[in-house]
């Protein structure tokens, strides 16, 4: 299989004729639409203002892991972050007045970056409610772990045969200059190649943003969507690589990949997102542990105007707690984020970033002369991550939990509090990962 690079999320279906997806039969991707469709229409139905309190409510690593409490420090004024990904939506609700400049480099979208594009158009706006979302009143919907930083968007297209004009690499490669001009202190990405090695127009971008004392945080990867390994940007020495964990704050098989550039790990199972529409839905993978761990980089640059990238980031991973493994480990890295030390802790400062230096790989890896990539080799594609393998279907509906059921079920949110059984057996089959609760109206 060709590398690629592809969006940090298992949660995204696979379809016929796509390189490096699972696939999938036909019809049970319409069976899973249509049944998506009716457990939408049983929660809108019953949708009013005390349901909102559920998709606050789902958020416990607000709680666990102290950030309702850092946040009697700061909440991240003052700091801008970019995330780079399939564009914002700044128009729902938790995100009115979050985003403040975007772009859009793919040639598809619009000029602020606001406008979703490529094979998975729901997937920049849920990260950018975990990481700033302001919540829709006291107490209900999205909030972000750094809910008042401001975002800026940059929407790439993701996936194979998009139309843009520009490669991937490209593409990548300008959202991270774009950042970087447009005053970002923290960059979000989540996403991922296939393999640990990447392009050398990255060098110079990322280069350029660490030389601007940038911060760019990365997710790992999914292993249950068949990315056994770490892969660039989270390999690039002085990136931010967040792992996943579950509930139980244990290393998540499914939801994380493993890998010796691991800094720290975050929440990545059962997660909460606001989707473009303003509906909610409950997701796994990476893709949501970066955004909250960029979160309380943005609470510490704020608490710590002073501090460049590179302590910045040790003091997030000094701060860490090692959840009972010898540190860095390849599940937890330095540990699992504390928000409160991050913030209060007695930090020694250093002299360089502890991830590593890319000047100094670049010096020691990037030869004066090198053998030229097949053209069909330069430039990769950015595609979803696949679903792991369905199990065999003879078209019937699966009333019964299986093994597969129960770790990739899509369960409504509103439902699960009311309709227990009866919600998971609507959402199984699902074409999405995710889990789609009640939509919040405005009223």
């Amino acid at each position: 299989m060709k590398p690629s690079t592809r969006l940090n999320r298992s949660e995204r279906p696979a379809r016929s004729g796509r390189p490096g997806r699972a696939r999938r039969p036909l019809a049970l991707l319409v069976r899973a639409t249509a049944t998506l469709a009716a457990a939408t229409m049983l929660t809108v139905t019953g949708a009013g203002a005390a349901h909102a309190d559920l998709v606050r409510d789902y958020e416990y690593w607000l709680a666990d892991y102290g950030f309702t409490t850092a946040w009697n420090t700061t909440k991240g004024e003052g700091v801008t972050v970019a995330v780079i990904d399939t564009g914002v939506n700044g128009n729902v609700a938790e995100l009115r007045g979050a985003v403040v400049g975007g772009t859009d480099v793919s040639g598809l979208g619009t000029p602020d970056g606001q406008t979703p594009v490529g094979d998975d158009d729901t997937h920049g706006t849920m990260v950018a409610g975990l990481l700033g979302g302001r919540g829709t009143g006291e107490g209900s919907g999205v909030i972000g772990t750094a809910p008042e930083a401001d975002l800026l968007t940059v929407s790439v297209a993701f996936g194979q045969d998009t139309g843009a004009a520009k490669s991937n690499d490209d593409q990548i490669a300008e959202a991270v200059r774009w950042a970087v001009d447009n005053g970002a202190d923290v960059i979000n990405m989540s996403l991922t190649r296939n393999t640990p090695d990447w392009p050398e127009s990255w060098d110079d971008a990322f280069m350029y943003a660490f030389d601007h004392d940038v911060v760019i945080v990365a997710a790992a990867g999914n292993r249950g969507s068949g990315t056994s390994q770490v892969g660039a940007p989270a390999t690039i020495p002085g990136v931010l690589t967040v792992a996943g964990v579950d509930k139980d704050k244990n290393a998540s098989l499914d939801a994380s990949s493993q890998g010796i550039s691991i800094a720290v790990a975050a929440p990545s199972e059962d997660l909460v997102g606001v989707l473009p529409d303003g509906s909610h839905v409950q997701w796994d993978g990476t893709s949501g542990a970066a955004p909250i761990v960029t979160g309380l980089v943005a609470l510490i640059r704020s608490e710590y105007p002073d501090l460049d990238a590179a302590n910045v980031i040790n003091r997030l991973i000094a701060t860490a707690d090692p959840n009972g493994q010898a540190v860095p480990s390849a599940l937890y890295g330095y540990g699992l984020i504390d928000p409160v030390a991050a913030l209060d802790s007695d930090v020694p400062k250093v002299d360089e970033n502890p991830l590593g230096s890319l000047s100094e790989w670049i010096t020691l890896h990037r030869r004066a002369e090198v053998q030229t990539p097949d053209d069909s080799e330069a430039d990769q594609p950015i595609v979803p991550m696949a679903d792991p393998p369905l199990p065999r279907s003879d078209g019937a509906m699966t009333l019964l939990p299986t093994q597969w059921t129960l770790a990739y079920i899509t369960v409504p949110l509103s439902l699960v509090a009311g309709f227990g059984t009866l919600a998971a057996l609507l959402g199984i089959g699902a074409t999405r990962h995710t889990r789609r609760t009640v939509r919040i109206r405005e009223q």
